[in-house]
C-alpha cells in the first residue's frame, strides 16, 4: 500500500478485526504508549470494530501530559524576569502549574512566543541580543534530535543569549515502570515516531526480560488494527518479540544521524514524570560541554509547593490505572477550554481525546 486512503480502508479494518475476533482467546489488554495512537484510536472509532474481549489502554505517550508542575513553575518564574523571552511549543502554554500557567503569564504581559522548532527559537535570540531567550525543550526521542541540532548551532554561531530548559524524556524507562507497577497488560502498541529515530531495538528488553510483546505501528486505522492482530498472534504462539508493522518508516537501527545528534548533546538523567514521580534514567540533560546553554545554570528555582493535582486523576490515567470518565472533573469542571489537568490540554492527551470523540466513535473516517 502506498497511499493514505488505503490505510483508511474501512473494509480492510473490518476484515482485520474479524481475524482478531476469531483468534483472540480470552480477555486481552494492550497499551498504546503514544498520544498519536490514542488520538487515532478514538478519532477513527477503532474500538467499535474490535471484539469486547480486546481492551486498549492509554499510557504515558503525551509529552505535554507527563510534564510535571515543577517544570511549568520554573518556566513561569523565568517568564516573570526582566529581559527574558520564553519560546515554547503551543500546547505547553496551557498546562497548569501550581499557581499559574504560561498562558496566564502571557496575558499579564510576559513575552512568551510559540515556535515550531528550536531553530526558530534560536533565530529569535539572534534577533533580540538584549534579551535572554529560553527554549522549553519538551518531547521524547522524536523531538530531542532537533533540540540537539539547535544547541550545536547556538555554539557554532556563538549565540550567548540562548539557553534551554529541558523536559526531554525517553520512552523505554516509563514503559518498564508501568510493567513493574503491575499494570495488567498483554503487550505494547509502540510509538512509531519514536522508533523512526531510535530503531526498534530499544524495545527488545521488554519481550526478553518481561515476556510482553511489542509491535511498532503507524497512525492510520489499518496500521493500528494490524498491530493488534500481530499482538494477538504473539500471545497465541507464546512468542513475545518486537515486531515492526510500520515498516514504511521504521527500521531495526533507526536514524543514525538523528541518534548521533542526540547522543552528542544529551546524556540521560533521572526525570520527574507526572503520575509516576522520578523515573531513573528517563530524562535528557545537556552534556558538560554544553552547560553554558542550560537555563538552570543562570536561574535557581524554588518549587512553589509539592506536586498535587487535587481531585484530578491525570496521574492514574497516564499509568493506565484509570480512564478519563473515571475522573470526577472530566467533562464537568475540566474541559478543553478550561483544563484542570494536563491530560485535557494536548490534542494527544487521553482526556482531550476522549472528550472530543466519545460521542461519535463509530465509523468516524475523514
Amino acid at each position: 500500500m502506498k497511499y493514505i486512503d488505503e490505510f483508511r480502508d474501512k473494509q480492510l479494518v473490518i476484515k482485520l478485526a474479524g481475524h482478531i475476533k476469531n483468534l483472540a482467546r480470552g480477555d486481552l489488554a494492550f497499551m498504546e504508549v503514544c498520544g498519536g495512537h490514542t488520538s487515532a484510536i478514538h478519532r477513527f472509532g477503532i474500538k467499535s470494530f474490535l471484539p469486547d474481549n480486546i481492551k486498549l489502554i492509554s499510557g504515558p505517550g503525551c509529552p505535554v501530559c507527563v510534564t510535571g508542575k515543577e517544570f511549568i513553575d520554573k518556566a513561569v518564574a523565568c517568564s516573570r524576569l526582566k529581559n527574558v523571552i520564553i519560546t515554547t511549543f503551543g500546547d505547553l502554554i496551557r498546562v497548569p502549574g501550581t499557581v499559574s500557567s504560561l498562558e496566564k503569564e502571557r496575558a499579564k504581559g510576559a513575552d512568551i512566543r510559540i515556535v515550531f522548532s528550536g531553530l526558530e527559537a534560536l533565530d529569535i535570540a539572534i534577533a533580540n541580543p538584549g534579551s535572554r531567550v529560553i527554549f522549553l525543550g519538551i518531547g521524547f526521542e522524536t523531538t530531542a534530535p532537533g533540540t540537539a541540532v539547535t544547541i550545536k548551532e547556538a555554539l557554532k554561531k556563538r549565540v550567548e543569549n540562548f539557553c534551554l530548559l529541558s523536559a526531554h524524556k525517553i520512552m523505554p524507562p516509563a514503559m518498564e515502570a508501568i510493567i513493574k507497577e503491575g499494570v495488567n497488560i498483554d503487550g505494547f502498541i509502540c510509538p512509531g515516531h519514536v522508533a523512526a529515530i531510535t530503531g526498534s531495538g530499544i524495545f527488545d528488553f521488554i519481550p526478553e526480560k518481561y515476556k510482553l510483546g511489542c509491535v511498532i505501528t503507524g497512525f492510520e486505522p489499518v496500521d493500528i488494527t494490524q498491530a493488534i492482530l500481530m499482538l494477538v498472534n504473539q500471545v497465541n504462539s507464546n512468542d513475545p518479540k518486537t515486531e515492526i508493522q510500520y515498516r514504511r518508516a521504521v527500521t531495526k537501527d533507526g536514524n543514525s544521524m538523528a541518534k548521533k545528534q542526540m547522543e552528542d548533546v544529551f546524556e540521560t538523567c533521572d526525570a520527574f514524570w507526572r503520575g509516576f514521580g522520578i523515573i531513573p534514567g528517563s530524562g535528557l540533560k545537556l552534556r558538560k560541554e554544553f552547560t553554558k546553554f542550560d537555563a538552570g545554570e543562570f536561574y535557581q528555582f524554588d518549587p512553589e509547593s509539592p506536586e498535587n493535582d487535587g481531585s484530578c486523576i491525570c496521574g492514574e490515567i497516564l499509568r493506565g490505572k484509570k480512564t478519563p470518565p473515571d475522573c470526577p472533573l472530566f467533562g464537568n469542571e475540566c474541559l478543553p477550554d478550561n483544563p484542570i489537568g494536563a491530560c485535557m490540554v494536548s490534542n494527544e492527551g487521553a482526556c482531550n481525546t476522549w472528550f472530543k470523540y466519545s460521542n461519535n466513535e463509530c465509523n468516524n473516517y475523514t
